[in-house]
């Protein structure tokens, strides 16, 4: 039973991490709600992937590497941050426009594809996850690791990471919030890219902060 602490340890924290207000969230549901539960569960795939690529590069010590270069630290942060501002320009624009759902089934792949990058780039967009993860393994894993945790720690918080988006992305994507939306969209739409134009923003300004 310890050798399955730190595995059940680090996936609380981490799934703390997830559950807090983000661009993550705010990009999920929003697709989710303006979009469809496919392309929801694109986005929320995505995230996925990005914290299975953060647990992987971890756990390979290059997430260390990392924080010990300053320039490139820094570097990756303010890209994170303009990331976030390009998203956020990209609600505030289209807020007045009418919303369009495919509903032919024809560019569904297309659409599910494209929420998959979307969702990979917003959660590779902020460095400063990577040095959580990092954090958390260098607190809570064993000094001599066996081989079976490193193999399903990715795994395993992959799951989280996607398990808790799909959710979100099954919530909203459900018949009242998209009424809801459909009633508010201008609003809503520069309200999300507030949101995010304001984390992207933070991001910059604790970089130059260092």
């Amino acid at each position: 039973m310890d050798t399955l602490l730190p595995l059940f340890s680090i996936i609380v924290a981490i799934a703390l991490g997830a559950i807090s207000p983000g661009p993550s969230f705010v990009l999920v549901a929003r697709t989710a709600i303006a979009g469809s539960r496919r392309a929801g569960l694109g986005t929320a795939l995505g995230m996925g992937l990005g914290g299975l690529t953060f647990a992987s590069l971890a756990l390979l010590g290059l997430i260390a590497l990392l924080a010990q270069v300053a320039w490139l630290y820094l570097g990756l942060k303010i890209a994170g941050g303009l990331y976030l501002l390009y998203l956020a320009w990209r609600l505030w624009r289209g807020a007045s426009e009418p919303l369009t759902v495919d509903t032919s089934g024809a560019t569904a792949g297309a659409g599910f594809g494209r929420a998959v990058l979307v969702g990979l780039f917003t959660q590779l967009s902020n460095p400063k996850t990577a040095v959580v993860y990092a954090g958390i393994f260098a607190a809570l894993l064993p000094q001599e690791m066996p081989l079976w945790l490193a193999l399903t720690l990715p795994a395993a918080i992959f799951c989280v990471e996607f398990g808790w988006y799909a959710l979100v992305a099954t919530a909203f994507s459900a018949g009242g919030p998209r009424r809801a939306y459909l009633g508010a969209k201008g609003w809503l739409d520069r309200m999300a890219g507030g949101v995010m134009a304001a984390l992207g923003i933070r991001l910059i300004v604790e970089s130059v902060r260092g």
